[in-house]
């Protein structure tokens, strides 16, 4: 098999890409690789907490590389500290690196220009296909899945703290992807054919933080970019 990283956010999409992985078995997953916030000791954008991350790989049985990342970096200094970690895998000799994204060309792009720079090549199973017909795979599956953070432009807080079910997915409105490839929404997978074990977790408290970001989906540094609010609810998984 072909050794090979994996680009683990902890969510939904994650989850079934691995999946496909592991059952297709052409790829050796030797690592699960999660950026973190360096202040804030958890998943980027997920809002999980690092124990909790750390329980779910240990629940999958795969080692886990956590990259720190100070709040809001630079596009420098994300490239500086991803190309750091990456250069250190790949000469440990792995030179595939594994995606959930399934529709974000200009993602993907970066993606794909970054690991040529090191020698690596980017793999992505979901690519391209239904979102609809994902999510009840997942679903079928058997994953088990709890929302752990929305955005407010398109869903409102009763949607955080909801597990993936067939109930979640008839409730989005007509304009979220049932994915949430737009970021509408992101999960935290606790049980599922890839676990060995479930993950005990709980649902705690809903908060509501505002972000203000550059809005540049091109990530190119060299494009002017104008500052976006963002709102998002969250709970806290203890």
């Amino acid at each position: 098999m072909i050794p090979a990283l994996f680009n683990w956010s902890g969510g939904k999409d994650s989850s079934l890409a691995l999946y496909r992985i592991l059952t297709e078995k052409k790829y050796q997953v030797t690592t699960l690789l999660t950026t973190v916030s360096q202040e804030h000791q958890r998943i980027s954008m997920h809002g999980v907490r690092v124990d909790l991350l750390k329980k779910q790989a240990q629940a999958i049985g795969l080692p886990l590389e956590i990259m720190e990342f100070p709040d809001m970096p630079s596009m420098e200094v994300y490239n500086r500290l991803m190309s750091e970690t990456l250069t250190r895998l790949r000469k440990g000799g792995v030179d595939h690196s594994i995606f959930g994204d399934i529709f974000l060309e200009d993602l993907r792009q970066y993606r794909d220009e970054q690991l040529a720079k090191i020698g690596m090549t980017g793999v992505y199973p979901l690519w391209k296909q239904d979102t609809t017909r994902l999510v009840h795979e997942f679903i079928d599956a058997g994953f088990k899945a709890i929302v752990c953070c929305v955005n407010d432009k398109h869903l409102d807080e009763t949607f955080v703290g909801r597990i993936i079910d067939r109930s979640f997915v008839r409730d989005l409105p007509a304009n979220v992807d049932p994915c949430g490839e737009g970021g509408e929404f992101h999960s935290f997978v606790y049980d599922g054919p890839i676990f060995q074990m479930p993950v005990d977790v709980h649902p705690g408290e809903k908060v509501h933080r505002t972000y203000t970001a550059k809005c540049n989906h091109t990530y190119d540094d060299d494009q002017e970019v104008q500052p976006v609010d963002n709102g998002f609810w969250y709970i806290d998984l203890i």
